[in-house]
């Protein structure tokens, strides 16, 4: 064991057998442009500058980082790595501080519509992957469809990449949408302390570095082609790739997909958006019509041409309300998914 002392802030990293500084250093994870250790010092940094951080009184110090193991790539980097960090404060008291690093990936929520679909049903799936994970003991686990992201640093050209790869799908990164950097525009900013994490989904934040930043896709195709779809074999075989597609009707997705935790979040942030219609520009915004209505899911209101269409008879207005109501909480004709909508007629202008 040798122990190095980084040149940027002074600490001292005690290194196992086997692993040189260059090697470490050469690790974009813990000294890349946004990485663990900048990270860490800068949240700390924020202690002493902000009164109201909790831990102003007795700030916590990173004083010294060990790498306990590392696994290597047969490119010849170090592809993941085990280390503790010793945080405390001036009382003696420490943070949990063990860490994996492995470093940023990325997920695609890729979405195909039948291109004979009526507009009213909303007919659309999700492209999963089906695969072997031997960490959590399993042959078979279907998720999103996710990598690693590269040297280049490119989050939507990982993306691209992966879909290619993975789906045999050519995707160029401006057909892409970032759910996470949209979600994060519409964020509550009010007593929030800026650490500068990225605009991503932690999956293991207790333990792991990883965040996911989620993108996804809509795209139609024929009928014939989603049935071939479905069961083909992909992956790059030559690197141990066996992967098996499995479509899965976008209604069923939050069972489907529950043991993963990017199929989950990249949901949440696609039917948040789209209620808040963020999503719009890429033409599946929260948008309804009944009978030649508009209506948004945004403001749960109905378009001018309610008024033009139904007068301001207020009896007649509460027996359309009612009406939508139903058709919204069963299985009638309302173009777009409002199952779940709040439904009114104010603000119609009638």
């Amino acid at each position: 064991m040798s122990t190095i002392t980084l040149k940027d802030n002074g600490l001292q990293v005690k290194l196992p057998d086997g692993l040189s500084e260059d090697q470490l250093l050469a690790f974009k994870p813990f000294n890349g442009h946004q990485n663990w250790v900048k990270g860490l010092t800068k949240s700390l940094s924020l202690q002493a500058k902000n009164k109201d951080h909790p831990f102003h009184p007795d700030p916590y110090q990173l004083r010294a980082i060990s790498v306990q193991a590392f696994d290597m790539f047969s490119s010849g980097r170090v592809g993941f790595l085990k280390a503790t960090a010793d945080v405390k404060n001036g009382a003696g008291e420490g943070l949990p501080a063990s860490v994996f690093l492995r470093g940023p990936s990325v997920g695609m929520l890729v979405m195909l519509i039948p291109d004979d679909a009526s507009s009213e049903n909303n007919e659309r799936y999700v492209v999963l992957t089906v695969q072997p994970r031997v960490p959590v003991g399993s042959l078979s686990f279907a998720e999103l469809p996710a990598g690693m992201v590269d040297d280049s640093g490119s989050f939507a050209g990982a993306a691209a990449k992966e879909i290619k790869e993975e789906l045999g799908l050519e995707i160029h990164e401006s057909e892409l949408a970032c759910l996470s950097e949209l979600a994060g525009t519409g964020r509550s900013v009010d007593n929030e302390i800026d650490e500068g994490l990225a605009e991503a989904m932690y999956p293991s934040a207790g333990g792991c570095d990883e965040f996911v930043t989620l993108y996804s896709h809509e795209r139609k195709i024929s009928r014939g082609q989603l049935e071939e779809w479905s069961g083909k074999l992909t992956g790059l075989r030559d690197h141990g790739e066996k992967i098996t597609l499995k479509l899965v009707a976008m209604k069923d997705l939050w069972r489907e997909g529950a043991r993963d935790s990017k199929c989950l979040a990249a949901l949440a942030l696609w039917e948040g958006l789209r209620r808040e219609g963020k999503l719009d520009a890429l033409g599946y915004g929260p948008h309804a019509s009944v009978d030649g209505v508009a209506f948004s899911l945004e403001t749960n209101t109905f378009g001018p041409e309610f008024g033009q269409r139904h007068g301001k008879d207020l009896d007649e207005l509460a027996l359309f309300q009612l009406s939508l109501g139903i058709l919204v909480l069963g299985e009638g004709g309302v173009n777009r998914d409002v199952d779940h909508a709040e439904v009114r007629v104010a603000e119609t202008g009638v």
